[in-house]
C-alpha cells in the first residue's frame, strides 16, 4: 500500500434502543476529527459496511447493527509522491501551465486515487506550484472529470492562483467544449438553464431541480448530425459540477458513452438490430463520455492580456466521428 495512504479503522455496535438515522451523519457524530462530506466519500468508495455489507449513505442504521468504517487520512502536499507520467503541455511560463488532460487521469490524490494524477505528474516536472489549496492540490484551479480530456490551466504561485481563481468564479472564462449525443436537434443552436443539485437518490450524480441547487447555463451549438447522434459545440456560463453531462441528460440528448448518466445504452427508437449492432461497436470505440474541454481562455494574471488556447480532439474522439461519417 503507498505511503500517500494514512488509515484509521473504526468497529462500532450499535446499541439497543438507537432510533434510526442515516449511517453517514451516525459516523460524523461517532468519529472525531472528520466531516459528513469525508464520511460520503469513504462510504462512495466502499470503505463502509454494515453487517459485512457495503452500505450506501441513506443506509439507516439500526440497533445491534455492526459497523467497520475505514477513514482515509488526506495525503500532505509534502507526501504526494513526484511520478514521472507524461504531460500534454500547451502552453508554459514563469506563472502558469495550460495542460491537455488525457481521459482517464484524475485532477488530484483523493479517495480512490492516489497515484497516476495529474498533481503526481506535475510535481514531477515542476517545482513550482501554488499551494492555496487544502492537501494534496498543489496549483490545480479547477477540474474536469476523470473521463472527460481536453484543457486544465495550472498556477505556480499563489498570486497567479488568487488572480485565476476570481476569473473562473466570475464566469469570466471562456471554455468551449466539444461533444457527441444522443439524438438530433430541432435548433441548431440553444441555451440550457436550469438550476443542478445533487441528486437524492446517489450522491455521486446531479440532476435538474426546479426548487433545489444553483443556477447552471450551457449554449451548445450543433456542428453535425448524424443518423441517431449529434456532434456539439458548448460553451459554459457557469461551472457546476458535471453540468454539460447533466443538462444534455436533462434534455433527453446524453453524452454517448456517459455511464452515469445513461449515455452507455441504446435509447428509444434505435433498437433495430442493424442499429444494436452498430451502437455496439461506436460504444466500444468510446467507453468513456465523449466529451473534450477544447478551448480555454482567460485573461492572464500577469500581462492583462486576452490568452487563448486550443487543443486538439483525443484519438478515440477523432475515430468516433470518422465511424459516425461512415
Amino acid at each position: 500500500m503507498s505511503k500517500l495512504i494514512s488509515q484509521k479503522k473504526f468497529l462500532i455496535d450499535v446499541p439497543e434502543g438507537k432510533k434510526k438515522e442515516r449511517i453517514d451523519l451516525f459516523l460524523t457524530h461517532h468519529i472525531e476529527n472528520t466531516t459528513r462530506s469525508k464520511i460520503q466519500k469513504a462510504i462512495d468508495v466502499g470503505l463502509v459496511k454494515v453487517n459485512g455489507i457495503v452500505v450506501k449513505s441513506n443506509y439507516s442504521v439500526k440497533p445491534f447493527d455492526k459497523i467497520e468504517a475505514i477513514q482515509i487520512i488526506s495525503p500532505r502536499p509534502e507526501d504526494v509522491e513526484p511520478e514521472e507520467i507524461p504531460l500534454d503541455i500547451v502552453y508554459e511560463d514563469d506563472y502558469l501551465i495550460v495542460v491537455n488532460k488525457p481521459a482517464g487521469m484524475v485532477a488530484h490524490p483523493a479517495y480512490a486515487n492516489y497515484t497516476g494524477t495529474l498533481v503526481n505528474a506535475l510535481l514531477h516536472h515542476t517545482k513550482s506550484l501554488s499551494s492555496v489549496n487544502e492537501a494534496g492540490r498543489p496549483g490545480i484551479v479547477h477540474r474536469i472529470d476523470k473521463d472527460t480530456s481536453g484543457l486544465l490551466v495550472v498556477a505556480k504561485d499563489d498570486f497567479t492562483h488568487a488572480k485565476l481563481a476570481a476569473q473562473f468564479s466570475k464566469h469570466t472564462i471562456e471554455r468551449e467544449y466539444h461533444a457527441i449525443c444522443w439524438g438530433r436537434f430541432k435548433n441548431v443552436e440553444g441555451e440550457i438553464a436550469t438550476k443542478i443539485a445533487r441528486s437524492k437518490s446517489d450522491r455521486k450524480k446531479f440532476t435538474i431541480s426546479d426548487k433545489e441547487g444553483k443556477e447552471a447555463v450551457t449554449l451548445y451549438k450543433v456542428i453535425e448530425q448524424f443518423e441517431f447522434t449529434t456532434y456539439l459545440k458548448l460553451n459554459l456560463k457557469t461551472g457546476r459540477t458535471h453540468q454539460i453531462r447533466v443538462h444534455l441528460s436533462g434534455i433527453g440528448r446524453p453524452i454517448l458513452g456517459d455511464a452515469t448518466y445513461g449515455g452507455n445504452k441504446i435509447q428509444a427508437g434505435f433498437d433495430s438490430a442493424k442499429i444494436k449492432s452498430r451502437i455496439a461497436n461506436l460504444l466500444n470505440i468510446m467507453p468513456r463520455q465523449a466529451l473534450h474541454a477544447k478551448t480555454l481562455g482567460f485573461i492572464h494574471p500577469h500581462t492583462n492580456e486576452l490568452v487563448r488556447f486550443d487543443s486538439e480532439l483525443p484519438d478515440d474522439f477523432k475515430l468516433l466521428l470518422e465511424k459516425l461519417r461512415n
